[in-house]
């Protein structure tokens, strides 16, 4: 047998190679994904007056934005207790929070997707961070954007946005030295509207090319099953519970779907990390049958409050919310909902 010689590499060492090179060109992929889908929600933002949201920190602190427009930049980090990019970014976060802490208001803000205040409070702990922290509720996703974790906002010392995006990089580190310029004059900032508790006028945009109106003309109620494209895969091993009710409330969808095919029935899929080919790839491998829809804004998903999938809510035929069942759902439960 021909011993390998030091310009020959053993086979199982050119195979690990390989593996590790494609693991690499994958992983880079993903980012430069990331990357794109953070510009291009973030493009119209640059330039205009940041929003002056009220935040709460898991703590209880209350933090007007507003109150440093015109004083202080601000970065804000949307992140993720399950997001993997986001784990590996937090090191930069947290020198960047120690290093500028006394001239820029740096601020972590969890998603409020699929994580609740105990899994932040773990994260922080076991990650040894020390930046406030607060878990949206759906304001902050709307006002910028967000589409992917981690998203990064820097806002300029004059209350402008400066910079959407998603890697830690030399583009980043340059908005957050940018971010000190000269305050411009006092200018005035506006709070988006909160929205109403109904959703008449709310349309689904079929992943199809259709259109769907959640309030129906006959009366008839609709059940929302609230999904994510991602969630049974990318959380099988880090969540494998949450994974397992993802793929439950799918399947259970589909029994119900067959069962009652006149039913208004329709799947709403997150636009986090989320397009519209994620969508079709979800749909097509899933062997999903009931009507999909992308909500990529994110307005169906913030008008009904729901931040955790899966999670089904039964509307009437005015758009109003009648019931509601978070992860898990029995088909029992759900057909009673729909009957009364």
């Amino acid at each position: 047998m021909r011993r390998p010689t030091p310009s020959s590499p053993p086979r199982r060492l050119l195979l690990v190679l390989l593996a590790l090179a494609g693991l690499g060109a994958g992983v880079a992929a993903h980012a430069n994904e990331g990357q794109d889908r953070a510009r291009t929600a973030g493009a119209s933002l640059l330039g205009t007056l940041a929003p002056a949201l009220e935040l709460r920190t898991i703590e209880g602190r209350t933090i007007r934005l507003a109150d440093y427009y015109g004083h202080r930049p601000v970065y804000l980090k949307f992140w993720a207790t399950w997001c993997v990019p986001c784990r590996e970014q937090m090191p930069h976060f947290e020198r960047t929070y120690e290093a500028r802490r006394g001239t820029m208001a740096v601020i972590a803000v969890n998603a409020g997707f699929n994580d609740s205040e105990a899994d932040i409070r773990r994260y922080r702990e076991e990650l040894k961070l020390r930046m406030p922290m607060v878990r949206d509720d759906g304001r902050l996703a709307e006002a910028f954007h967000l589409r992917v974790t981690p998203q990064h906002v820097v806002i300029g010392r004059d209350g402008r946005i400066l910079y959407v995006g998603h890697l830690a990089d030399a583009a980043l580190e340059a908005a957050l030295a940018a971010a000190s310029g000269p305050a411009a004059s006092a200018v005035a900032h506006v709070s988006p509207a909160a929205a109403p508790a109904t959703a008449p006028n709310l349309a689904l945009q079929l992943v199809d090319g259709g259109e769907a109106a959640i309030a129906a003309a006959s009366g008839a109620p609709t059940l929302l099953a609230f999904v994510s494209p991602w969630c049974e895969s990318y959380l099988e091993k880090s969540r494998p519970e949450r994974s397992a009710e993802c793929r439950d409330a799918r399947l259970l969808l589909e029994e119900l779907h067959a069962a009652r095919p006149a039913a208004r029935l329709y799947a709403v899929a997150s636009g986090l990390w989320a397009g519209h080919d994620d969508a079709v790839e979800y749909r097509d491998h899933a062997h999903v049958t009931v009507p999909l829809a992308l909500d990529a804004s994110g307005d169906v998903f913030r008008r009904f409050a729901v931040q955790d999938v899966p999670t089904f809510v039964v509307v009437d035929g005015n758009g109003r919310e009648r019931a509601r069942f978070a992860r898990r759902a029995s088909r029992a439960s759900l057909e009673a909902a729909l009957d009364r």
